[in-house]
């Protein structure tokens, strides 16, 4: 976990810059992850989703910013449409009608259109996630290390597909972080994001909190365990 070092402001800057610890060099991180989901999400059938996001992220001194170029994979009926990669039930299909071979057919319907009647998998470019984090308070005996969250979703899916809703999305968050040992550590995060509606959808803004604890097995390998809960974005779904 990345920890601010603060500097002081006074004196003269050859000496702060002696006393002070050395400044690391920006650092550039990939990483890439599979993710595999099934479930009703609220609507009358099943969907299945493969999200497999890339993230590139710089580090600094202070923070970093990262972006997350997702490809994602449904299969369903298509009673939803992804929102932030989870599926999410509109009340009406995601934009397409289904052709005899399971295959969408009839791009660019709009979202009330009859529903699906049989299986469909539509895959493709998800949505491009910018997000930055500062960090605002170092950890000390007392205080956990706090850090601001500010992100943005571009609308790169394919909306006609149920991919994505075709509109941005900006957020807000905080997160604390908190030693209790050597190797234990202990996390609380939460944040508030403004979605934007599809054509045809009047999506809730959406806020999220999670709290969770870590452990350190090596210094290079570290386990941790989280409860999260998400405002559900249409009134007749219950909080995930």
């Amino acid at each position: 976990m990345l920890a601010l070092i603060g500097e002081g402001s006074t004196g003269w800057a050859v000496v702060a810059e002696a006393e002070g610890p050395p400044r690391p060099s920006p650092q550039w991180r990939v990483s890439a992850t599979v993710n595999y989901s099934s479930g009703s999400y609220g609507t009358d059938s099943k969907t299945n989703v493969v999200y497999a996001p890339m993230t590139i992220r710089r580090i600094f001194r202070d923070g970093d910013v990262s972006l997350t170029i997702p490809f994602i994979s449904t299969s369903g009926t298509g009673a939803g449409r992804l929102v932030g990669g989870v599926p999410t039930r509109t009340g009406s299909v995601s934009g397409a009608t289904a052709s005899p071979s399971g295959t969408r057919a009839g791009r660019g319907k709009s979202p009330g259109d009859s529903p699906l009647t049989s299986a469909t998998t539509d895959s493709g470019l998800g949505d491009i996630i910018l997000r930055g984090r500062y960090y605002v308070i170092e950890e000390s005996t007392i205080l956990p290390l706090v850090a601001l969250i500010g992100k943005i979703k571009f609308p790169t899916a394919d909306a006609d597909r149920g991919l994505g809703t075709g509109e941005f999305d900006e957020g807000v968050g905080v997160e604390l972080t908190k030693s209790l040992s050597d190797r234990w550590l202990a996390y609380l995060d939460g944040g508030y994001t403004f979605i934007g509606d599809a054509p045809g959808t009047d999506f809730r803004n959406q806020w999220s909190y999670d709290v969770g604890i870590g452990y350190d097995v090596t210094d290079n390998f570290h386990m941790n365990v989280f409860y999260e809960e998400y405002r559900a974005l249409v009134n007749s779904v219950n909080n995930a």
